[in-house]
């Protein structure tokens, strides 16, 4: 997962800083979510003209199993290691979209990033649990993962904050659709990459 999130900022950023013309920015967003699944979004935004947008991501979002019985216990191993070998519903999606972006001053600094698009999702969660006799060290079910693959709608209506034209912000509202799973919530994170064009030299914004 490091190597993927390394390789996706080292193309936004040579992407980013290759582009000469005003009408064109493109930049790299990652954002921790939270809602009824908790996560990250990892996405690269084109947008022409300061109008139209298209976006391509990635979201990987997990919550606890709602198939697990009751009485289920990780036993004093899970808590050891803090849980990180317990069982997750998993909601991973990879998505493109398009849409219309909104500046809200005349600065650019304010805007509304809004997309619609088309996910393939791959939603994992436990399932076939056993009880077994292990004792308190060690969890007392044994389970397995069932796999779906499916097609989400994914809708963001992001407010991005560009603070520099390389450096900025996000709030990012998320809504991914599919007939077995839905996920909503909102992320907060950063964008990097070139976020707006240059500014324009009081001069001439008086003439």
């Amino acid at each position: 997962m490091k190597k993927k999130l390394l390789l996706f900022f080292a193309l936004a950023c040579s992407m980013s800083f290759a582009q000469t013309q005003q009408d064109h920015t493109i930049y790299g967003t990652v954002s921790l979510n939270l809602g009824n699944y908790v996560g990250f979004d990892a996405e690269l935004d084109y947008i022409y003209k300061e109008k139209y947008s298209f976006r391509l991501g990635y979201s990987g979002n997990i919550r606890e199993p709602k198939s697990a019985p009751d009485d289920y216990s990780t036993g004093l191993a899970g808590v050891l290691l803090l849980g990180l070998t317990s069982p997750f519903d998993q909601f991973e999606n990879v998505y493109a979209g398009a849409g219309r972006v909104w500046n809200l001053n005349p600065a650019g600094t304010i805007r509304i990033n809004a997309t619609v698009g088309l996910g393939f999702t791959i939603l994992r969660e436990p399932g076939n649990w056993q009880p077994v006799s292990n004792g308190f060290l060690s969890e007392n079910y044994t389970w397995e993962y069932n796999r779906y693959n499916t097609v989400s709608v994914v809708i963001s209506p992001k407010i991005e904050f560009p603070i520099t034209r390389v450096f900025g912000l996000v709030v990012a509202p998320t809504l991914q659709i599919n007939k077995d799973r839905t996920f909503i919530g909102i992320g907060i994170g950063n964008m990097i990459g070139l976020l707006r064009k240059r500014d324009t030299p009081a001069s001439d914004q008086e003439q």
